[in-house]
């Protein structure tokens, strides 16, 4: 194998691997989703659109990644800032902010329906202080914010740590003669963040973003666990119409529209948080 090759051979596992696991099932929808009987439609689209459920869904899931996303990056920043200026104790610290990454949606999901359920930790702490008389429903049918609050506090803790991994990575590249430089010349603790460690930090944010606000579009398991069908999002209905409407079509043609809505936001970040040439030289 000649020095030109290797990369192509080196690159050939991955590129198997992504048309197996990604590129052919992907294919597989986007047929489901625009063939009927062998012949090109929209009939899917139009009948996806046009069920009462779906602009509920759509803005439901819009609005928990506005929710979400934000938030997790300002505390992935916060936590990561912390640990990376940490001498000791470092890597404990980042092993406990990180533990929530090792449990699953729906585990994440149940623990927080302790929390808020009729007889959980919330009642029973409200109760115990003398705020309440008797258990509050938080998360019926008829107080849907309550629920989407719970879903976005269910998130936060279960998902900033992948934010919080990819920042403190980041952040371990950057020189440390940057801050002192900037240091010198008089500028305090924000002014080093904001001039120095941000516009550094811009790769890793661009990857932090793209990956967390993905799979804020394909939340489920935590809504499902809090709010089951009284909080529809996108990913809830694409198992709805597959398993329990039995339409495959349909339910692809959701898949193809968090896909579309998932490569939008990956382009504005990409355009957003690009890194012009000549710093990456």
């Amino acid at each position: 194998m000649t020095p030109r090759g290797l990369p192509y051979l080196l690159l050939l596992p991955a590129t198997l691997f992504l048309g197996v696991f990604f590129l052919y099932p992907f294919l597989l929808v986007a047929w489901e989703a625009f063939t009927q009987e062998g012949a090109f439609t929209l009939q899917h689209f139009a009948t996806m659109a046009g069920h009462w459920k779906f602009p509920t869904a759509f803005w439901n899931t819009m609005l928990l990644a506005l929710a979400v996303v934000p938030v997790q990056l300002a505390l992935a920043l916060l936590m990561a800032t912390l640990v990376t200026r940490m001498t000791t104790g470092r890597d404990v610290f980042l092993y406990i902010f990180t533990i929530p990454l090792g449990i699953s949606d729906l585990a994440a999901g149940i623990i927080w329906l302790a929390i808020f359920e009729q007889t959980g930790f919330l009642n029973t702490l409200l109760a115990g202080v003398g705020v309440i008389d008797q258990p509050a429903t938080w998360l019926g049918y008829q107080n849907k914010g309550m629920i989407f609050l719970a879903v976005v506090l269910a998130e936060v803790w279960r998902a900033t740590a992948i934010m919080l991994v990819i920042l403190v990575a980041g952040m371990g590249l950057i020189p440390k003669e940057y801050g002192e430089a900037a240091e010198v010349f008089g500028a305090g603790p924000w002014q080093r963040f904001v001039r120095v460690t941000l516009p550094l930090l811009r790769p890793s944010l661009q990857t932090a973003l793209i990956l967390r606000t993905i799979l804020a579009f394909e939340v489920f398991a935590v809504v499902a666990a809090l709010g089951g069908t009284n909080l529809p999002v996108l990913m809830g209905e694409t198992f709805v119409w597959q398993f329990d409407l039995q339409d495959r079509s349909v339910a692809a043609a959701y898949a193809m529209v968090i896909l579309a809505i998932s490569i939008g936001f990956t382009l504005f970040f990409l355009r957003a948080l690009r890194v012009p040439r000549e710093a990456q030289l």
